[in-house]
């Protein structure tokens, strides 16, 4: 009898695992069709750019007669002063006559473009139809034989966290490789630019992923697979398609990408504040600089207000303020929501066109970032990053962001770092460090101060 019952037992938990497998398999995507449908619109992108040798040695103060110098000054002499580097990277057809969608840095400084169509093996000769370095977004044209197949860009404000998604790209050259994960997080500002607002996900995504789709269960693209974290898994950042679809009109015509201004410097709203203001949460951005006869200066804003909205859509956090009205073109009527003295206005603000040059971060009152072309981005030394950083020196630049996989990672630049001297010049402040950058060639020498200890770094772009 005891046995009878061990066997009943053993077939009702055998029966109730199978069921359970089953269901729980019914409730993961079928990305079969996502996957048929994304690889032949597909590309690999290879590149060649030509880069300066540099001599590591050279501006380390030798004297002529030294035998040493000397030997350098022969040894790299016969080194070619040019050569050759190649890149992988991946990106999508948009139109049957050969547009594709791409990350600008997969293209930059390339001296040739080869695009190699996954369903055939073709290869193709690319031109680059319109940039923007600032997004890191590039817009290159091939002219194909017959119509291609394409993709068709979705809507990345509709993704909510814990949506599937799936990755189509060539990483590590492994041509058409598929992955699929779910939405992480949105709004990621991860150091890259001055619209860093990106989709996180942990669809594998490596080297050579790099301006390859994602897409969402229709099939469609909702970001251009972008960056990685050194050394993670499963944390992958992908540039939202809305912010690509902003700049279409743009790219098309290849001219400079027009974004919307409003002219104000923002901080995040803290929990303290939010208290103070009888707030039940953190939403929103604080207003604590309105720049002279900006957008912001006519409609009559003032540092101390809240924006909570854009058109009626709730500002979450203060990195969603510059991503949306960068979106929005010049010249276009807003509403924005605000909070004065603990009561809700609503003012009507015709935006203005952002300037080129401007590298100030709308994420803090008093730090200026300029973001160089060298793979990192640097601020004045302000009482909060010296804090942050411990960072006893007064003069110099500080390390405020480092690219993923840049040469500047590569060689061990950190945030942080203070940097005092550049080319063997002081540096006192960003002025001086703009100054001196914008004179340099493809190489810089940096004598950079981290903690006690003084290190030296050449850094090629």
């Amino acid at each position: 009898m005891l046995h009878l019952r061990r066997l009943r037992f053993l077939i009702a938990l055998m029966v109730f695992s199978f069921m359970a497998s089953t269901t729980f398999a019914a409730c993961l995507p079928d990305i079969k069709d996502v996957a048929k449908k994304a690889l032949p619109a597909v590309v690999n992108i290879s590149t060649t750019q030509i880069v300066n040798n540099y001599n590591p040695f050279e501006g380390y103060g030798f004297n002529n007669n030294d035998p040493f110098d000397q030997f350098f000054k022969n040894f790299f002499k016969n080194i070619p002063q040019k050569r050759k580097v190649h890149a992988l990277g991946s990106g999508f057809i948009i139109s049957k006559d050969g547009y594709i969608l791409t990350n600008y840095h997969v293209i930059k400084r390339a001296s040739t473009i080869k695009v190699t169509l996954l369903k055939t093996g073709e290869v193709y000769t690319a031109k680059i139809v319109g940039t923007d370095p600032k997004a890191d977004i590039a817009l290159i044209k091939i002219k194909p034989k017959e119509k291609l197949p394409t993709l068709s860009l979705g809507d990345s404000s509709k993704l909510e966290i814990g949506d599937w998604v799936v990755a189509v790209g060539n990483p590590f050259g492994l041509n058409g490789t598929v992955t699929a994960g779910i939405i992480s997080a949105k709004g990621r500002v991860i150091g890259e630019g001055p619209f860093d607002h990106f989709l996180q996900t942990d669809a594998a995504i490596n080297p050579g992923n790099s301006g390859g789709p994602l897409l969402n269960m229709e099939g469609k693209v909702i970001g251009i697979n972008t960056a990685i974290v050194a050394g993670g898994q499963g944390i992958g950042f992908a540039i939202p398609i809305n912010m690509v679809k902003s700049e279409m009109p743009f790219l098309m015509k290849g001219k400079k990408v027009k974004r919307g201004y409003l002219g104000v410097m923002i901080q995040p709203l803290t929990a303290e504040a939010a208290k103070e203001l009888g707030l039940k949460n953190i939403n929103g951005a604080i207003v604590s600089q309105v720049f002279k006869n900006s957008a912001a200066y006519k409609a009559g804003l003032k540092p101390g207000d809240i924006i909570v909205s854009v058109n009626g859509k709730p500002i979450r956090s203060s990195s969603d303020l510059p991503y949306i009205i960068s979106s929005i073109k010049p010249g276009t009527k807003i509403k924005l929501g605000i909070i004065r003295d603990k009561k809700r206005l609503t003012k009507e603000v015709v935006l203005g066109l952002r300037p080129n040059n401007l590298n100030t971060s709308l994420g803090s009152s008093n730090q200026q970032v300029y973001k160089t072309d060298y793979g990192f981005s640097v601020s004045n030394i302000t009482p909060q990053l010296a804090k942050e950083y411990h960072i006893k020196i007064k003069k110099g630049v500080v390390v405020v962001a480092v690219k993923q996989n840049s040469f500047a990672q590569m060689v061990g630049v950190k945030p942080g770092d203070v940097i005092v001297k550049l080319n063997y010049k002081p540096v006192d402040n960003l002025k001086t460090f703009k100054k001196l950058i914008k004179s340099a060639k493809d190489v810089i020498f940096l004598h950079i101060v981290r903690g006690s200890t003084h290190i030296f770094i050449t850094i090629q772009k």
